[in-house]
């Protein structure tokens, strides 16, 4: 266990220089915005209360998000008499510094913001309680809840983590642009309609294309759904040497049709900032893009991002088989601590919290679309236009047309993906062909995961 724990406690602080998958207005942290610099007045105590009637809930955020949650909370002790809860909260590097120090001394929070890229680690190391039995024994309401998404807060045969926001993948562009030059956008495109589109795109306006330079961990994982392959095994990689030859080649193409970015033009800049994004950020056609792969709950934040007059649209990422590929994911989870010294009264909270109308007419969807679908429609028609956007993109065109998400990544991924962004890297430059950077990948890839 003590193994477990040091492991746990160094990929968690490792994860203070990495980014989750989702949006925010100037990292790629996982939910709907970065957090405010205020948010490092979090309270001064760690951990899990110790006594059985008062609770320790945990979350990052930004300044919004803090004042709301801590506005339902309060609510919720004055709705509970007896029941007090300790609100923490944390800009997010500094979230999992805090959450791998309480998990390494035995003093997790009742309960805990979530991200599915360290799910499994929490899982593994004994740190969070199954809300199995509190789901079948009614404790939990998840009739309403969409079964894909309610399962991707699984871990073998235990349910571990609770959806606090619904987001998706999704291709921002620059409608603006492409309205002007008479260029239309459908959803779900192939690749070949993708590939044809950026080549459109580039005869008509010069622009280029991004996809996904520097950051192509989620974007990897989507693309090879179509071919029915997730990428990790069990202490392995899947498929063979020349599984990924396609995903290299979409580069090549890029490069050799002359629509991709240059690799050159993301040395000037901040990969995974909004602001910096090729397609708000440059100014020539020669280093701007015409979209960007991103997630859906990060659309409020590239049109704020965007020149004055600029319209940002949303679509599905591309695939080879776009039903394959797509997926509901949660931008975060509610989880709670194993260190719990009432995990019942965690539980009850965490059900309000997910099912209350009183809760969710405050929260606002702040987190994404609201699980269960009752509390979304009730929630709907007071978000923002933006935001009625996107959940219509989510509840319309991505809801019909995907399948589930992949299980959490294991260990060792973080690794393979660092390694497949430098073998990108490799292919834009040149020094690589796809089907050579395809089997030095994997290779390895397998070398990696053979030590985790």
């Amino acid at each position: 266990m003590k193994k477990k724990l040091a492991v746990l406690l160094t990929a968690a602080l490792a994860a203070a220089s990495l980014t989750a998958c989702g949006g925010s207005s100037s990292s790629g942290s996982s939910d709907t915005s970065a957090a405010d610099t205020n948010t490092s007045q979090s309270a001064q105590s760690d951990g899990g209360s110790s006594d059985s009637s008062s609770l320790v809930m945990a979350w990052w955020g930004n300044q919004t998000r803090n004042e709301r949650t801590q506005k339902i909370l309060d609510m919720y002790s004055e709705e509970n008499p007896g029941v007090t809860i300790d609100g923490q909260f944390s800009e997010f590097n500094d979230y999992w510094n805090k959450l791998a120090t309480a998990a390494a001394g035995h003093s997790m929070p009742d309960i805990v913001q979530m991200d599915y890229k360290y799910l499994q680690q929490y899982v593994n190391n004994n740190l969070l309680v199954d809300l199995t039995p509190y789901i079948e024994d009614g404790t939990i309401d998840t009739a309403s809840c969409n079964q894909d998404v309610l399962n991707s807060g699984k871990v073998g045969d235990g349910l571990y983590a609770l959806c606090n926001g619904i987001n998706a993948p999704a291709l921002l562009y620059n409608k603006t642009l492409l309205d002007e030059n008479g260029i239309t956008v459908k959803d779900n495109m192939t690749m070949d309609e993708f590939f044809a589109l950026c080549k459109e795109v580039y005869e008509k306006t010069g622009v280029k294309t991004n996809i996904s330079y520097g950051s192509v961990n989620s974007w990897s994982e989507y693309f090879m759904r179509s071919y029915d392959i997730v990428p990790f095994g069990d202490k392995c990689m899947n498929g063979d040497e020349t599984s990924w030859t396609p995903f290299f080649e979409m580069y090549t193409k890029g490069l050799d049709e002359g629509w991709l970015l240059d690799p050159s033009v993301f040395a000037e800049i901040a990969i995974g900032s909004v602001e910096q994004a090729p397609m708000v950020y440059s100014q020539t056609p020669e280093t701007q893009s015409w979209c960007e792969f991103s997630n859906s709950n990060q659309l409020t934040a590239m049109q704020k991002a965007a020149p004055e007059g600029t319209e940002i649209g949303i679509t599905t990422w591309p695939a080879p088989d776009p039903k394959k590929s797509g997926y509901l994911k949660s931008s975060q989870f509610f989880s709670v601590g194993s260190d719990a010294k009432n995990p019942e009264e965690a539980v009850k909270l965490l059900n309000w919290l997910i099912n209350s109308s009183e809760a969710n007419n405050i929260l606002l969807g702040e987190r994404g679309i609201p699980a269960p679908a009752n509390i979304a429609e009730e929630v709907a028609p007071q978000l923002s236009e933006i935001d009625q956007k996107v959940t219509a993109f989510v509840n319309d065109v991505v809801t019909p047309n995907c399948s589930p998400i992949n299980p959490p990544q294991p260990d060792g991924a973080s690794e393979v993906y660092d390694l497949l962004n430098r073998t990108v890297e490799k292919v834009c430059y040149g020094e690589l062909d796809a089907p050579t950077a395809a089997s030095q990948f994997w290779t390895e890839a397998n070398k990696i995961m053979s030590t985790k």
